[in-house]
């Protein structure tokens, strides 16, 4: 980037945070203004009636005129006084408001993604990492950094007009001084801002491994492999590298300051030496001397506040652009404007030669597939791992686009619908469900948020779902907790903690969603029953054939005696449509899902006789 653009993108990036700041505190913001004017008037004007006490004193003058000025000072000193307090007050509620407004935009910003290829790119999860840092207090950081730039500003400039009076070659040393100490301040602030941006994979990789150890889900398998220690070195591992990294910068800084800290007491001490001379002459009065040192130590102080806080701005710049540039991103699927109109499913969802890959680099994970889910009808997905049923779900739900074909919805391109209208209709299940950290009711109401109150519907949901009597067992039923991470109630001291559930029994809770979702024109089902047992699954799919009725559905399952009561089955194999048809023509056809349904049918058929008595 060009010396020109950057400017115009820290113009861009501070104009933007002095909006945020505008919009979520303009009392606190004209406040600290005016506090900033203040706070950087008082010691040049405090210089200055020294200076004038001192001329009075030394010369013998009325005492009237030394009482003003006692009194002015004595005024100076108590604003001086007080002013930090107020000033860090305004400040607190300043950052706390901006930080407020911030994280808002942010998480609303990343709401709007409707896909999932944001949450899967590497370089956009550690733009993410900083652009969360930002968001905490880069734009308060940057109102703030101008104020205390606007500050130093004026009482430089009040400070260094009362030193060329004195002495205007002395001043003109000040500044000079002051020009490669700005230079190497910048550099530095651009050194720490590459360096954070470049450990931001190492950071990531040190909180993952620091989260698994601390995770209550992995203690098992990190105790059973005794993997504590090896988390920790690996975790170490990645501090290390992160800290190494710092440490350099940290020296380069040390060593420069250094330097320019000895340049500063050069041009003081010279500036000193100068002035006692002068009073040895006679051409300096010690009230000139006081306010030649005062003048001096206030430019060197002003400039080196400046310096620092060009220097912090110009870092909270660079850190604030990865936020402005996650807020500002385009969706990672193209919405069409106007979307068209989403009909009510009355004819069906059409594949048509959808080829799909998750990028450039990768292999095709469809090649081609084409199949129909008929209105009224439930089809059934099979293959073995990698086949692409799940990444075809995902195709389906719209969090990604084919990369060629096209998915209709009664003829209407997937491509041509707002993401937000189709999952509207869509009740889903992932085989990758989540477990929420909330309330039974909660983790059942996430389904459909409409219904988060409704006790009838909930209740109905977990019926279907078959876990309504384990409700009824919990402490506080619909509204216990099911999480140990967190307290029961907030004013808990940690003994009133949730419950947890197993696998079988969280996949209940995610089917349950699924079921609260009534109405929906097409329901996906992917591996429901995956994780329970025998008589559990028989359970659950009988409800789901209830549930399913003559709904639109499509289901994906490894078990394939599950699926024999679909209206048709579709298998996968390597990206492509193998075989179509019924349970019974698949198997008239010996081919591969025949195979795969023996080989499965004699494992259970084996269980049964070593389980038979006798």
């Amino acid at each position: 980037m060009t010396a020109a653009p950057a400017r115009r993108t820290h113009l861009e990036g501070l104009a933007a945070a002095v909006a945020l700041a505008m919009r979520a505190a303009p009392g606190h913001l004209a406040l600290e203004l005016v506090m900033t004017v203040a706070g950087a008037a008082l010691p040049v004007t405090a210089a200055w009636l020294t200076k004038l006490v001192l001329e009075q004193v030394v010369a013998a003058g009325p005492v009237p005129s030394l009482g003003g000025l006692a009194l002015g000072l004595a005024l100076v000193g108590a604003a001086a006084a007080a002013l930090p307090q107020i000033t860090q007050y305004v400040r607190s509620e300043l950052r706390r408001r901006v930080g407020l407004l911030t994280q808002d935009r942010l998480y609303k910003a990343v709401n709007t993604f409707p896909g999932l290829s944001r949450f899967e790119e590497p370089r956009f999860l550690d733009r993410l990492r900083l652009a969360e840092q930002a968001a905490d207090d880069a734009p308060a950081a940057l109102v703030l950094g101008a104020s205390g730039l606007l500050q130093a500003l004026v009482t430089g400039l009040g400070f260094l007009a009362s030193l060329y009076v004195l002495s205007p070659v002395m001043a003109l040393l000040v500044i000079a001084a002051a020009v490669p100490a700005l230079l190497a301040e910048l550099a530095l602030s651009r050194r720490r801002a590459t360096m954070m941006w470049r450990i931001g994979p190492v950071e990531r990789r040190r909180l993952f491994y620091s989260a698994l150890l601390c995770d209550p889900r992995a203690a098992k398998e990190v105790r059973l492999f005794g993997l504590g220690d090896f988390l920790r070195e690996r975790m170490l591992g990645q501090l290390r590298t992160a800290h190494a990294a710092q440490r350099g910068t940290d020296r380069r800084e040390a060593a420069v300051q250094s330097w320019l800290g000895l340049l500063g007491a050069v041009v003081a001490g010279a500036g000193l030496v100068w002035a006692v001379l002068a009073a040895g002459r006679g051409t300096l009065t010690a009230g000139d001397i006081m306010m030649f040192v005062a003048a001096v130590a206030g430019v060197q102080a002003a400039l080196t506040g400046l310096i620092q806080q060009l220097a912090r701005v110009h870092q909270e710049l660079l850190l604030f652009d990865h936020y402005l540039r996650v807020v500002r991103a385009a969706p990672d699927l193209p919405i069409a404007d106007p979307p068209a109109r989403l009909p009510a499913l009355r004819r069906g969802v059409e594949f048509r030669d959808v080829w799909f890959r998750y990028s450039d680099a990768h292999d095709w994970v469809l090649r081609g597939v084409s199949f129909t889910i008929p209105y009224g009808q439930s089809i059934g997905l099979v293959g073995i791992n990698g086949a692409g049923k799940s990444t075809l779900v995902k195709l389906l739900c719209r969090l990604y686009d084919p990369t060629r074909g096209a998915i209709l919805w009664d003829g209407v391109d997937l491509r041509q619908v707002s993401p937000a209208t189709l999952r509207e209709r869509v009740g889903a299940v992932f085989q990758d469900y989540m477990a929420y950290d909330l309330t039974v009711r909660e983790n059942i109401g996430l389904g459909d948020l409409d219904a988060l109150h409704d006790q009838s519907r909930i209740e109905d949901a977990a019926r279907r779902a078959g876990i309504d009597h384990l409700v009824a067992s919990l402490p506080r039923g619909y509204d216990t907790l099911l999480s140990r991470m967190f307290p029961q109630d907030p004013d808990d001291d940690g003994s009133g903690s949730g419950v947890t559930l197993s696998g079988g029994q969280w996949q209940r809770l995610a089917l349950a969603r699924a079921f609260l979702r009534e109405n929906r024109d097409l329901l996906i089902l992917d591996e429901p029953s995956s994780g329970l047992d025998a008589e559990a699954e028989a359970r659950i799919h009988a409800s789901i054939g209830a549930y399913r009725g003559d709904r639109t559905s499509l289901l994906v399952s490894h078990r394939l005696g599950t699926l024999r009561d679909v209206d048709r089955l579709v298998v996968l194999g390597g990206g492509v449509v193998t075989e179509t048809g019924t349970h019974a023509e698949l198997m008239e056809r010996r081919g591969g899902y025949a195979r795969l349904f023996s080989l499965q049918a004699r494992g259970y058929a084996d269980e049964s006789a070593a389980a038979a008595p006798g």
